[in-house]
């Protein structure tokens, strides 16, 4: 993964990975229920290594925020850690380690995800604190006080003191101006000091609640057992009964290109071209994918082999679509080389781009793609956890768990034709922001 891609996926609290693949050659077997409190379960047994992941999944990210009151949603990714009515303050992790676990949490604009992967012996274990998260968190004026530090401090060493760090935060700010990914998870510091206990304590008797969530249990597990374990912990959880905040915002068309430069303390100028694209799971992200990968994908991928071997006019070049679930951005970027003007560099990036635009992939080329596609997917969710969140996300993202085992399918399906079309239709100078990136001038 390149420097720029980790920066922005970190930025994003986000996920672990692309897309929802699905694990090995065959499909991923699983079967699901919702309880009378509206929770949703996903059970995947699979017994080939003696662990389970225990995983909920809460329909909230920061899409979900007011727009005076951003970074709720990633502020509780961390404040859920802080304890329970029945786990004392900074001891919630320490009971996962103890087992022999590992535990996290991440979130984006559509989602927050917690996860913890234990010996399957420690099953029960995983999902009772998994419902003292969603019953009995502290959310308490002490947790909050530490917390709002905490996030303060993540904002300026992850994103205000890094280089390339606001990159995201730039982008989305340009190329949204109504819809709610405008603003990322970090939010805005100032709003999460100005916020009362009261509000966090709204938030999460919101959005913190069984029929705003699912549960999925993953691995060496007896289905029935786990059943039953699941409803001993949390049938008796209450229904939540507020209204759940679903925004109905219909982002309009950038219509124009946006250029801006940003000054930031780095040595490497760099290009970034952030182009308007579908959501996940449309048959036109699957092209606009896959259209990354032709233009950026190993050393071989066009721009690499023009802008960084034969014009040795870049160091690093990327283009990938960003996995939200509602219509978002493409990111293409381009790490200029000593003495290189941006412009120039810019202008190349486009050569490439207007080739696919102008000119049918050749089948031998487009041949390699899906390969590279086959391989990736076939191979790219091996691990219990991947599978965990690849299911969570599918039923929280579509309503349908069952994507898990369509990916390929998907990708199989994009013919060189919609390569080419996405290209002509969303790579165009009016559907983009363009930032520089440059060294500060002292």
């Amino acid at each position: 993964m390149s420097h720029l891609k980790k920066i922005l996926i970190a930025s994003m609290m986000a996920l672990m990975s692309t897309a929802l693949l699905s694990a090995g050659s065959g499909e991923i077997t699983f079967s699901e229920f919702t309880l009378d409190n509206g929770l949703h379960v996903i059970l995947h047994e699979d017994n080939s290594t003696p662990i389970v992941t225990v995983a909920v999944m809460y329909n909230v990210g920061s899409k979900h925020e007011q727009p005076n009151r951003t970074g709720f949603a990633h502020f509780f990714e961390h404040l859920m850690f802080e304890g329970t009515k029945n786990i004392p303050r900074g001891e919630y992790a320490k009971f996962v380690e103890r087992a022999g676990g590992e535990l996290n949490a991440n979130t984006s604009a559509d989602r927050t995800y917690y996860y913890q992967t234990l010996p399957s012996n420690q099953l029960e274990l995983g999902l009772w604190l998994e419902s003292e998260r969603m019953l009995h968190a502290s959310v308490d004026s002490v947790g909050i006080a530490t917390q709002k530090q905490v996030v303060i401090e993540e904002k300026k060493q992850s994103y205000d003191n890094r280089p390339y760090g606001t990159i995201l935060i730039e982008t989305m700010k340009r190329a949204f101006s109504e819809h709610p990914y405008r603003w990322t998870t970090i939010g805005d510091p100032e709003h999460i000091m100005a916020a009362k206990d009261e509000e966090f304590e709204t938030f999460y008797k919101t959005f913190y609640v069984p029929n705003n969530a699912v549960l999925v249990v993953a691995g060496d597990i007896n289905k029935e057992q786990a059943k039953l374990l699941v409803e001993k912990y949390y049938a008796d959880i209450p229904t939540g009964s507020a209204d759940l905040y679903r925004h109905n915002i219909v982002e309009p068309p950038l219509g124009t290109e946006v250029r801006d430069t940003i000054f930031d303390n780095i040595q490497v100028p760099l290009v970034l071209q952030a182009y308007r694209t579908p959501a996940m799971n449309t048959r036109d992200y699957f092209a606009i994918d896959m259209l990354g990968t032709l233009l950026s994908g190993g050393q071989s991928s066009r721009l690499y082999r023009e802008l960084v071997d034969n014009k040795q006019m870049a160091l690093q070049v990327g283009s990938f679509p960003i996995p939200f679930n509602e219509p978002a951005v493409n990111l293409t970027y381009a790490f200029s080389n000593m003495g290189v003007d941006p412009q120039e560099l810019e202008a190349a990036m486009d050569i490439e781009i207007e080739i696919v635009r102008n000119t049918l992939i050749p089948e031998k080329e487009f041949q390699k793609l899906k390969n590279q596609y086959e391989n990736q997917i076939i191979g790219g969710n091996y691990k219990i956890a991947e599978r965990a969140h690849n299911l969570a996300t599918a039923h929280t993202y579509f309503g349908d768990a069952s994507l898990i085992n369509k990916e390929l399918e998907h990708y199989m399906a994009v013919t060189r034709e919609d390569i080419q079309r996405v290209a002509q239709q969303y790579f165009i100078p009016e559907n983009r922001v363009v930032l520089y990136y440059l060294p500060k001038q002292n």
